[in-house]
């Protein structure tokens, strides 16, 4: 079996090197949701321990990102419509309170770099950036709504769904790419906006109605009925 090539780990925490090569692999598409994690392959291709690589996998279940256990092989989680509603109903509340938090409390670099990202999507969509580049900005810009608003347990709570967020949402792109790349410049441009000057109210509504049409067009490509 041919084995999915990754950056090899430097050596510094090779346990956390270990997380973070799969944890990309996994982002870019080459393990896809379901798709087995096997020690001895993943040490190999990494040039470290299959302890290394036991604890590395340990973090990314953590993550919500792999599933195992006892006799069990350890795969990346699949995307399922109950999963789907329990991440995005928390992700919708968190990001209405971040960017509600954002707007009193990002500086003017933070609300420049909002703007930045959102202009680095704009090109990214005009020269037909492939989704998970352009998912890599979306979630950059979220990444940086949690920071401005300046609340420490927020941003745990964004890091505890932030890896499932990422891969639920690369599923939503491979399934309704078209979809997607129409509405993340505007929907990203709008919340940009209203951080830096809008209505708190339309924000927090905005915020939230921005997560649930990201959960209706996955929830839709999985041929869930209860959207």
């Amino acid at each position: 079996m041919e084995v999915t090539p990754l950056r090899k780990a430097a050596r510094r925490g090779l346990a956390e090197e270990a997380a973070d090569r799969v944890r990309e692999a996994i982002f870019a598409g080459h393990f896809r949701p379901g798709a087995p994690l096997r020690e001895v392959e993943l040490a190999a291709s990494l040039e470290i321990s299959r302890g290394s690589v036991r604890e590395g996998l340990a973090l990314l279940a953590k993550e919500g990102l792999i599933r195992g256990g006892w006799h069990r092989p350890t795969t990346v989680v699949d995307v399922t419509a109950a999963d789907v509603a329990e991440v995005y109903s928390v992700r919708a509340a968190l990001d209405r309170l971040a960017a509600v938090t954002a707007r009193s409390h990002a500086t003017a670099d933070e609300l420049d770099g909002l703007d930045a990202l959102v202009t680095e999507l704009a090109t990214a969509v005009r020269e037909q950036a492939d989704g998970p580049r352009l998912l890599a900005l979306d979630i950059a810009f979220h990444d940086r709504v949690y920071a401005a608003a300046g609340n420490g347990r927020l941003l745990d709570a964004w890091h505890s769904v932030r890896s499932q967020v990422f891969l639920f949402q690369l599923q939503r792109i491979s399934s309704a790419h078209r979809h997607y790349r129409g509405r993340v410049v505007a929907e990203h441009r709008e919340l940009a906006t209203l951080i830096r000057a809008g209505d708190p109210d339309r924000l927090a509504r905005i915020a939230e109605e921005h997560v649930h049409t990201a959960r209706r067009s996955l929830l839709t490509e999985l041929g869930d009925g209860s959207r």
